[in-house]
């Protein structure tokens, strides 16, 4: 049976990456499932399709930006009108900057913050209390490794990672009682599209080649010597939507080949 039947998922950055790997477990295990990313809107409605194609279920997309409150409001609206209440929040929206602090513009910073840790609190305090009177929700929160260590050149990913981790275990706390759980899972370096396209900035902050940037800075804080795959983190995704995770909450699960470990 599909442990998930009739529950209905949100996954911002869904569209990609992560995202879309978390979107495609929870529809194999019989989530409805509404996808938010940006994208091309014909191909980004064909993706959402064919999840509910391929697993037989209900699904959409939706291009908010989820560092505006009131388009993320109406992507919740649009999850609980056409697929059903909100129960499995999945907060996975991110993007990078890479520069020295003090060449760091301002507007990356707010866009950072905004679309990598506010974000985070527009859609949770939408959907937690629907999730508390049914008495069951999963708020799964992407952090990062940079949630627990720093890297040098950025300072605005970092603060957000830092921040969404305490987020994170204040909301556990308020809903621990309800059967809602709340946790991080904080890969080290995924190869997604992300972290593809920081690779030229710390190029350029670091007067590294490419294939520099990926064994010496990225796979260097990884003793696996590997990158994380999106299949991984998606596994990990389900399975705190288990019940046999309903005493997981507030925790911070580090995926990262060791990294923090060191």
């Amino acid at each position: 049976m599909k442990e998930l039947t009739d529950r209905t998922a949100l996954v911002t950055g869904g569209t990609s990456g992560i995202g879309l790997a978390i979107a495609k477990a929870l529809a194999a295990a019989g989530a409805n499932v509404m996808i938010d990313g940006f994208g091309e809107a014909s191909e980004c409605e064909a993706l959402a399709r064919s999840l509910a194609d391929e697993h037989g279920i209900k699904a959409a997309w939706t291009g908010a930006d989820v560092s505006k409150p009131d388009q993320l409001a109406n992507a919740v609206d649009r999850a609980e009108t056409e697929l059903g209440p909100v129960d499995i929040l999945v907060n996975n929206a991110g993007v990078q900057h890479v520069a020295p602090v003090e060449d760091f513009p301002v507007e990356q910073w707010d866009r950072i913050i905004a679309i990598n840790l506010s974000s985070a609190f527009y859609a949770t305090r939408l959907v937690v209390a629907g999730m508390k009177e049914r008495g069951w929700g999963r708020v799964i929160n992407t952090a990062s490794a940079h949630s627990l260590v720093a890297s040098p050149y950025k300072s605005a990913y970092v603060a957000a990672k830092h921040g969404l981790v305490g987020f994170t275990k204040t909301v556990a706390l308020e809903t621990a009682a309800h059967g809602v759980t709340v946790n991080c899972i904080s890969p080290g370096y995924v190869w997604t599209p992300l972290v593809e396209k920081q690779i030229p900035d710390t190029m350029k902050a670091r007067g590294l080649s490419r294939e520099q940037v990926i064994e010496d800075v990225l796979l260097k804080a990884q003793p696996t010597k590997a990158f994380v795959t999106v299949e991984q983190v998606a596994a990990m995704a389900l399975f705190l939507c288990s019940d046999a995770a309903s005493q997981v909450t507030g925790a911070n699960i580090s995926m990262d080949g060791g990294w923090t470990a060191q």
